[in-house]
């Protein structure tokens, strides 16, 4: 699952089964609609999921169920649900080959969350390391916040998913997924196999300010979609190393996120050029950054091209949601139709005149 984009561990480590070269099976993610996807949503996610739906039976899920337990607008959810549909299709996520849909269309996600809640302990939600944090900060806590990993445990389980992509930061999520998994199928019968983590190649991804997650309620990303004087106005602000007060000062590269940046998104035959003119103080921090911001622009050239084209015809974007979400609500129904046959929620064909 693709919540953020900040890769650290919270509360587990990796898990059994993680790789970053999996054997083939199906793979769940999701996303949060916050509008367009930002650099941290494409190093920390989508780039990995258009390599992943290659060699694999891929669902990817606007997940805006999940918006729902934070500061959300519904005037503007739908706009950001379609702008980042528009995104994921222009970073190269394909509906030929992957089952791209919205949560919301799928009502089985709901169902199976009750199901589960059902049968997982309140003790293992408030032991999660996110619900605990998040909570700290509210005055009043949503029951939403609290069940938000058993959401997400309904939505890799309901289409059986064998793998999930994730950032270290989610992998507790994923853990609880596997034991809601065990904990059902030891008392139901298998139904569920029991997800296997593929940790972001990508890292951590910092925001512009260097110190935070990239994100966009913290205002330090930068949109994917962006053109070149938008991601200029944007880079030029980020932080570079503390220490390097004048431009001829010596500079280092490893405590440097706009250089981790370069490491993401420029040409690597430019690299070494960059890293030793930034240590030896001949190359200033703004103009570091200018390469930085050409780079990005370059990079997402044919993005942005493929993103006016689908803006420019909505419905097109519409039809492969909606085409998406029968898809996986066809899926869901197999799920569900053993789910309700093992505990008992077939009144119809279960009780008989006497």
């Amino acid at each position: 699952m693709a919540e953020g984009t900040d890769t650290r561990t919270q509360g587990g480590s990796p898990g059994p089964g993680a790789s970053k070269e999996p054997a083939a099976g199906r793979i769940f993610s999701g996303m949060q609609p916050s509008g367009e996807a930002h650099l941290g949503n494409y190093l920390g996610a989508l780039r990995q999921w258009v390599r992943l739906q290659d060699e694999h039976e891929c669902f990817f899920c606007i997940v805006d169920q999940h918006a729902l337990t934070g500061d959300f607008h519904p005037e503007t959810l739908p706009t950001r649900v379609f702008d980042l549909a528009v995104s994921f299709l222009a970073v190269g996520l394909d509906p030929e080959r992957s089952t791209i849909f919205v949560q919301s269309d799928v009502p089985e996600h709901t169902e199976l969350t009750w199901l589960f809640n059902a049968v997982t302990p309140v003790g293992d939600l408030e032991r999660m390391t996110q619900y605990k944090d998040k909570s700290a900060r509210l005055e009043s806590i949503p029951a939403g916040l609290l069940n938000y990993p058993i959401l997400q445990s309904a939505d890799i389980l309901l289409y059986r998913a064998e793998l999930v992509p994730v950032g270290e930061d989610q992998v507790q999520h994923l853990e609880l997924a596997r034991e809601v998994a065990r904990r059902w199928n030891h008392r139901f019968g298998e139904v569920f196999p029991e997800p296997r983590p593929i940790l972001s190649t990508a890292g951590r991804i910092l925001g512009l300010d260097g110190g935070a997650k990239m994100s966009k309620s913290m205002d330090n990303t930068v949109r994917i979609l962006a053109e070149p004087e938008e991601i200029w106005e944007r880079v030029r602000t980020a932080v570079t190393d503390p220490q390097r007060v004048r431009r001829n000062d010596p500079g280092r590269p490893e405590v440097c996120n706009v250089f981790t940046l370069h490491g993401h998104l420029t040409d690597p035959v430019l690299l070494p050029d960059i890293e030793d003119q930034c240590r030896a103080g001949t190359r200033g921090c703004v103009d570091c950054k200018r390469i930085l911001a050409d780079s990005i622009g370059e990079h997402f050239l044919e993005v942005r091209e493929r993103a006016a084209e689908l803006k420019a015809n909505p419905q097109r974007v519409r039809e492969i949601l909606e085409a998406g979400a029968v898809r996986a609500r066809k899926e869901a129904e197999r799920t569900m139709t053993q789910v309700r046959e093992r505990m008992g929620l077939t009144w119809r064909s279960g009780v008989h005149a006497g």
